[in-house]
């Protein structure tokens, strides 16, 4: 979920072939093909889990069938890592190497982003002034080319 601008742009995006067992297929099936940054792509290879792999629930997360990673993948706040709930989520992490230094380095350039502004609103709103909307907007233009929030894990008790 890495932005262009932050995976060095469209000439380091490559077609990744979801299954890579049809990739010789004569038709190609859009539903088979994504557009991957070269980390990820280059990362996740040829992988495709066997059948015994299967058989104990491991698989890829499919982006087109499920956009919203939550129950399967998160965030530790502290390290800025990801961290598999399930063995979909692990596989993800591990094969697509989405705990690479570049990608957690920017989960956590945007975590102390967050953090400053947060605090920079509670110093002020003890004085009843607030963050110019216009430093607010391009701020928020500015994360918005960077890979989306990603939850912590649910509190356990």
């Amino acid at each position: 979920m890495q932005h262009l601008r932050y995976a060095g742009g469209l000439t380091c995006m490559e077609v990744d072939h979801f299954d890579p067992r049809r990739k010789n297929d004569p038709v190609q099936d859009y539903d088979n093909l994504f557009l991957a940054s070269r980390n990820c792509n280059n990362a996740k290879g040829t992988f495709w889990p066997t059948e015994q792999e299967t058989a104990q629930s491991v698989r890829l997360l499919n982006p087109c069938n499920e956009t919203d990673y939550g129950g399967h993948i998160f965030k530790n706040a502290l390290t800025g890592r990801l961290v598999g709930a399930t063995p979909p989520g692990r596989t993800q992490i591990r094969i697509c190497d989405l705990n690479a230094p570049h990608l957690v380095e920017e989960r956590k350039l945007r975590a102390g982003i967050l953090a400053v502004l947060d605090q920079l609103k509670s110093q002020l709103k003890s004085t009843n002034l607030s963050l110019p909307k216009e430093l607010l907007s391009k701020v928020a233009e500015a994360m918005g080319f960077m890979i989306p929030p990603i939850p912590p894990p649910p509190f356990t008790s």
